[in-house]
Order: C-alpha cells, then structure tokens, then sequence
C-alpha cells in the first residue's frame, strides 16, 4: 500500500516519529475502525481518528443534529442542525481528509445487528452515552474478538479503557470485560442524564482525543493500553488518576465464556 506525495506531505509528522514511522502509518491507512455514537466523543474521535490517516472510519448513530449538541460536539455546525449526525460527520471527514473512507451507519444498535456490523472493523472506539449501548458493544466485541476503547463523560468527569478479554494478562489470567468492571447495569433511572446535569463543553474533546489516542496506540502497537485500567480524569480540579480492574470469573459474560 503505497503513499501518495499528498499523504507524505501529510502525515510527515508521524512518518518522522520514531516510534510510529513509516510502517506504523501504514497500519492506519490499513485500519477499519467503527466509532459508536457521532455525539460529543465521537466529534474528537472522527477528527483525530481522520486526521491520522485511519483508512476506513464508520459512524454508527441514529440520532440527528439539534442545536443544544454544538457546545460540545464540534464535528457539527449550525448548518448541520436537523440532518443525521453520520451525514453531518461525513461532511467533516471530507473536509479534514479526502483519503479516508466513511461508513455511515444510520440505525440504532440492537442485539440482532451489533455483531455483524462490528465483525467489519478491527476495532471498536465506544462513544455512546448509555449503559444499554455500552453493555452491547462490549460484549459483541468479546464474542467478535474485536479490541473495544470505550469511554464515558458526564458534567466534569470522563473516564477511558481498553477491553480485549478474549486474550490473557501478564498474569496468566484473562484479561477483564466491561462487566468485570460493571458487573450489571444501573436501574432505569437511578442516574441522571446529561440533559439533567449538564456536562462542560470542553471535556469531552479531553477525553475524546484520549480515546483517538488509545485506538491509534492499539492500531500501531505503541506503548502501553488501557487493558485492565480505567483512567479517569476530573476536569473541575485537574486530576488525573488511574484504577486497576480485573477478571471475575463471578461476573455472567467473561473471557471463558461468551454466552450470556
């Protein structure tokens, strides 16, 4: 798969990083990654994901553009308002990168489709903002063996990892699900939702960009993920903290078993 002078020019920055290089640009222009959730972290997700070069992006959303969206999902603008939100997203990946390729997926995810639908990509950046998605696409991952990052935002904390439980630790055990970490999903209505509490605008390009970060780490092969560690950052004091998690044989859909 060669490189046109365009691309060259263009991802010069990381062709030149040590690292990444030449070959690790490659991987991205090979990659196929599907972004769930055109929202406030998927706006980060698209552009970063785009601007880097990832071959195929696909945007799973059904939802369209409303005005209270643009104060934090800076993919859409005004203009966008009132079309979908993958039509409104494929505008901007156009703009940002002709040589990447959108899917857009305009349809919720359900049990019947999720699984064939993540078996197209190689990796999954989870960007939804409800448990039911997040519980979904975490285990449609495991049973597709597909590498999920998923994160999670809310008024001014954002949360991001890694889950590849199909595969073992370092410590001989396998390496943790979602469920591992949330064992069961919170009663309809127990928390708030971001319409309720708000969220501050910004935050979610902190932990959107986090996210792009980790999928392009996982695509490449750089550094350390977040398999088994939740990083969690509290915008209002400037924290950042990590939390180790790991395998529970308890919990009903693990690494050794993927019948749930």
């Amino acid at each position: 798969m060669e490189f046109s002078r365009d691309e060259i020019e263009r991802y010069a920055r990381h062709i030149v990083l040590s690292d990444l290089g030449g070959p690790g640009q490659q991987k991205l222009k090979r990659a196929r990654v599907l972004v769930v959730g055109a929202g406030g972290l998927g706006a980060p997700l698209v552009q970063y994901l785009a601007a880097a070069g990832v071959g195929t992006i696909g945007i799973v959303d059904d939802d369209d553009v409303s005005l209270s969206n643009l104060q934090r999902q800076v993919i859409h603008d005004t203009a966008s308002v009132g079309i979908p939100k993958v039509a409104s997203a494929a505008v901007a990946v156009a703009r940002i990168n002709p040589h990447v390729a959108l899917e857009p997926h305009h349809f919720r995810l359900t049990q019947e489709n999720a699984g064939a639908l993540i078996r197209r990509y190689d990796i999954v950046a989870d960007g939804s903002d409800n448990f039911a998605t997040r519980y979904l696409v975490s285990d449609a991952g495991l049973r597709e063996r597909k590498p999920v990052v998923m994160a999670a935002v809310t008024r001014f904390d954002g949360s991001v990892t890694t889950l590849k439980p199909w595969l073992t630790g370092a410590d001989g055990r396998p390496n943790p699900t979602y469920r591992c970490l949330n064992p069961e999903p919170p009663p309809d209505g127990l928390l708030p939702t971001c319409a309720e509490v708000g969220i501050i605008g910004a935050l979610p390009g902190v932990i959107g960009s986090i996210q792009a970060l980790e999928v392009i780490k996982e695509i490449t092969g750089i550094g350390e993920g977040l398999v088994g560690r939740l990083l969690l950052y509290d915008s209002r004091d400037a924290r950042f903290e990590t939390v180790r998690y790991a395998f529970d044989p308890a919990n009903p859909l693990t690494g050794t078993t993927v019948a749930g």
